[in-house]
C-alpha cells in the first residue's frame, strides 16, 4: 500500500505483544487499508493481530437508529475478522481510558487507527496518545487520496481541490489486496462479546427505532452497490435530483458507518459497462464532494459554528440578521415538520421515518432552515 495513506501519531517503544487496530471510522474488514497495513505490520514482525472498537454510550445525537445499524454491522465485522483468525474487541466507555486499558491488559505493542477529520475524533485520539507509550499509527483508508496528502489548507469549493484529487488519483486508485488469514494466532484468552448488554446500556433516545427498507453489514453494502451499478447508475445523471424517482444510490449509510469502501465503489464503476456521463456524474459526488467535505472539517476547527463559514456568507448574513422574517420556528416545530411549507415537511418526515433524505431536497431544507430560523447561530444549532 502507499505509504502516503499512513501518519505516525506518536513514536513510542516496542514490545513483543500484537498489534491492535483501534476501529473506529470504517467498519468493515474488506477494502479497510487500516486493518491491512495493521495486519502487514504484524506479519513482518510474526506478532497476532486483533481488531478494538471502543462504543461511547452517548455519541453526539445518534439515536437508538443508528447504533443499531452500527452494532448489526459490526457484528458482521467480528465474523469476518474471526474467518482469517482476527480477534474482535469490543469495550465501552471513554476512549482515552478504555484503549489504553486495552494496550495494557494484552500487552499491545503497536496501535493502530483509521482516519476522521471530526473535532471529537481527534481529542480522542489525542488524549489516547497521551495514556499510552507504544508506537501509534493513523491511516487514511476513508478517502481515495488522503486528506492531509490532497490539500495542506481548507479548499473553499469542489474546482479548487478537484484538479488535485484528480491529479493523484492514478496513485491511489488501485486494487486492494485480498484478506489473509493471519498467520499467527492470539491464543485462548478470547472473551465471548455479549451484544446484547451494550443494547440495554445505551445513553440515546431510544423513540427513534430502528428502518426497515435499508440492512446493515457489509454483505449488503456490497449487494446495494452492486443493484445500484446494475440498475440504477445508467440513469444517475438524469435522475438524480428527481425526489419523484428513485434515481440514488442509497450507499450513503454504508459509506457513513465505513460498511463498504469509496474506493471500492470507484473501481467498481469504472469497470461498469455505463456510459462515461453517468459515470463522471456520479463519481464526482462519491469522490470530489465526499472529499472536500473532509477537507473542510480537517483544516476549519469552526466547521460547526458560525464563525467556520467563508467572509462572504458571514458578512451577507450579519447585514441581514436583522430583517423581517414572514416564519420563524422553533426547534420543536421544525421536528414534527409543522411549517407552512408542504415540500419542506414532505422532506423533514423522509428523514424522521426512513432516517435518510433526497440528496437534492436536502439542500433545500437546510437553506429554509436557515432562511426560517431566528439567527445563523440557532439554524446550524437546528440542523446539525
Amino acid at each position: 500500500m502507499d505509504n502516503r495513506r499512513i501518519r505516525l501519531l506518536k513514536h513510542g517503544i516496542r514490545n513483543n505483544g500484537p498489534v491492535a487496530y483501534w476501529m473506529s471510522r470504517d467498519q468493515r474488514v474488506r477494502d479497510n487499508w487500516a486493518l491491512i497495513f495493521a495486519q502487514s505490520l504484524a506479519i513482518e514482525l510474526r506478532l497476532p493481530l486483533c481488531v478494538v472498537f471502543c462504543l461511547m454510550p452517548q455519541f453526539l445525537n445518534a439515536t437508538l437508529r443508528q447504533y443499531d445499524f452500527m452494532l448489526k454491522g459490526l457484528y458482521e465485522v467480528a465474523s469476518g475478522l474471526m474467518e482469517n483468525n482476527i480477534p474482535f474487541f469490543l469495550v465501552r466507555g471513554l476512549p482515552e481510558k478504555e484503549i489504553p486499558q486495552f494496550i495494557k491488559t494484552y500487552n499491545i505493542s503497536t496501535l493502530v487507527t483509521d482516519f476522521d477529520p471530526l473535532k471529537i475524533k481527534r481529542e480522542w485520539k489525542k488524549r489516547v496518545s497521551e495514556n499510552i507509550n507504544i508506537t501509534f499509527f493513523e491511516v487514511d483508508t476513508h478517502n481515495i487520496v488522503p486528506c492531509w496528502f490532497a490539500s495542506n489548507k481548507q479548499e473553499y469549493a469542489a474546482f479548487t481541490i478537484r484538479t488535485k484529487i484528480n491529479r493523484l488519483m492514478k496513485d491511489f486508485l488501485t486494487e486492494f489486496p485480498q484478506p489473509l488469514k493471519h498467520p499467527f494466532p492470539w491464543g485462548n484468552n478470547i472473551q465471548k462479546i455479549d451484544w446484547k448488554s451494550p443494547m440495554d446500556e445505551l445513553l440515546c433516545d431510544r423513540s427513534i427505532k430502528p428502518v426497515s427498507w435499508i440492512k446493515p453489514g457489509e454483505r449488503e453494502a456490497y449487494r446495494v452497490m452492486e443493484n445500484f451499478i446494475k440498475k440504477g447508475l445508467n440513469l444517475y445523471h438524469i435522475k438524480r435530483n428527481d425526489p419523484n424517482f428513485d434515481g440514488q444510490s442509497s450507499l450513503s449509510p454504508y459509506l457513513h458507518f465505513g460498511q463498504i469502501s469509496a474506493q471500492r465503489i470507484a473501481l467498481e464503476i469504472e469497470k461498469a459497462d455505463i456510459s462515461n456521463e453517468a459515470k463522471k456524474v456520479f463519481l464526482e459526488e462519491l469522490i470530489i464532494r465526499r472529499e472536500l467535505s473532509d477537507n473542510y472539517c480537517f483544516y476549519n476547527e469552526n466547521y460547526d459554528r458560525f464563525e467556520g463559514f467563508p467572509l462572504w456568507a458571514k458578512k451577507t448574513l450579519n447585514e441581514h440578521r436583522k430583517d423581517k422574517r414572514p416564519y420563524v420556528y422553533s426547534l420543536k416545530e421544525f421536528e414534527e415538520a409543522k411549517t407552512h411549507d408542504p415540500l419542506w415537511n414532505a422532506a423533514q418526515l423522509e428523514m424522521v421515518k426512513k432516517g435518510k433524505m433526497h440528496g437534492y431536497m436536502r439542500m433545500y431544507w437546510a437553506k429554509k432552515i436557515l432562511e426560517w430560523s431566528p439567527s445563523p447561530e440557532e439554524a446550524i444549532y437546528i440542523a446539525i
